[in-house]
């Protein structure tokens, strides 16, 4: 039996956090490989090869749960997946056109919107959701939520526009671009949560085989397995056009060394990216009867740890004192944001709880 300790269960959510803010951290020191090279290598460790290690070391009897798998919850947990694998490219192209601090906060704020009302829709709920104890909270939270967003996409323009002003220093640097990169991204992280509800039967089917805390690593390596098979088909054809498969083969003995060099960022990336969720699980059960705040826990140290990223990558150095505000404030109204819907899904749970 697990004793809860929210103290641990903080700093769990604190590595988790980390995790996820520095997954795409090694591509910034690739040589000789073209981006898509390297997120197709990144992909096949944080889609394929971490979440089937995880799963084979945490769930007894896995691969048998696997083949028997009620095959509806299976196909759905894998196609919506595959959905969100363009969410994933979306999201690694973004970084490439406004940094990591702007992408996290606008993709994850977008996502805790529709990450909360997608699975209502679908599964049925959402017309008495806001209407229960503690849904005009919830719903409170979800429009500071798309204010903190405006706020951060204000800051990416005026970004630009600061960037654009010094000479040749704003090149690279497209907002627009990116932050339509950074909806789609946030959109599909919605459908990725869908994916795990969907596939919610196989965790359950490892909950009775004796997965305890462990259970979710079921499901997941099956909406991941949709991910990495779209980015394998994309990222191949794209590589054939533009004859960038060859990165992945050993030409000279100063080829080999950078062909070893990326091939461990690719998995540093990988390890990193599978690691938020392995840490997100451990920390929720330790977080005990204070559960409810997992998620804003998990997000707020997200953002803060994005940000952390893109100040140490030099960012934000060279925009104006009023643009840096901008994002600060935004900053702060998505992470009062998570608050208030954490806040909300708690009033809703005690007094579902005081009525049993």
């Amino acid at each position: 039996m697990i004793t809860p300790n929210p103290i641990i269960g903080t700093f769990l959510h604190a590595i988790g956090g980390v995790s996820a803010a520095s997954c795409y951290l090694p591509s910034t020191k690739l040589q000789k490989w073209s981006w898509g090279t390297f997120w197709l290598a990144q992909a096949l460790f944080a889609w394929i090869i971490i979440p089937l290690i995880l799963g084979w070391l945490t769930v007894p009897n896995f691969f048998s749960i696997l083949v028997n798998a009620p095959s509806k919850p299976f196909w759905m947990a894998f196609i919506l997946g595959g959905i969100y694998g363009f969410g994933g490219m979306s999201f690694g192209k973004a970084i490439n056109h406004i940094g990591y601090s702007l992408t996290y906060t606008l993709a994850i704020g977008i996502s805790a919107v529709i990450g909360t009302i997608l699975p209502l829709f679908v599964f049925g709920g959402l017309d008495t959701f806001f209407t229960k104890p503690g849904g005009n909270i919830v719903l409170l939270g979800m429009i500071f939520s798309i204010l903190g967003v405006l706020f951060c996409g204000w800051a990416g323009f005026k970004k630009e526009k600061d960037l654009t002003a010094l000479s040749n220093n704003g090149k690279g640097f497209k907002m627009l671009l990116g932050l339509l990169l950074s909806i789609v991204a946030g959109v599909l992280s919605g459908v990725f949560n869908l994916s795990l509800e969907y596939g919610q039967p196989i965790a359950d089917m490892a909950a009775n085989n004796g997965a305890g805390n462990f259970q979710g690593n079921a499901k997941m390596i099956v909406s991941t397995s949709g991910c990495f098979f779209v980015n394998l088909v994309w990222f191949v054809i794209a590589g054939i056009k533009g004859r960038t498969l060859k990165e992945f083969l050993p030409t000279n003995t100063a080829t080999n060394k950078f062909l070893l060099r990326n091939w461990f960022l690719a998995a540093s990336a990988g390890l990193l990216w599978s690691l938020q969720f392995f840490f997100y699980g451990l920390g929720h059960v330790k977080m005990g009867n204070f559960q409810f705040a997992s998620w804003v826990l998990h997000m707020s140290m997200l953002i803060f740890f994005s940000y952390i990223v893109g100040l140490l990558l030099k960012e934000w150095k060279q925009v104006k004192p009023a643009t840096n505000l901008i994002l600060i404030i935004g900053l702060l109204i998505l992470v009062a944001s998570f608050c208030i819907t954490s806040y909300g899904s708690y009033i809703g749970e005690q007094m579902i709880n005081n009525h049993k």
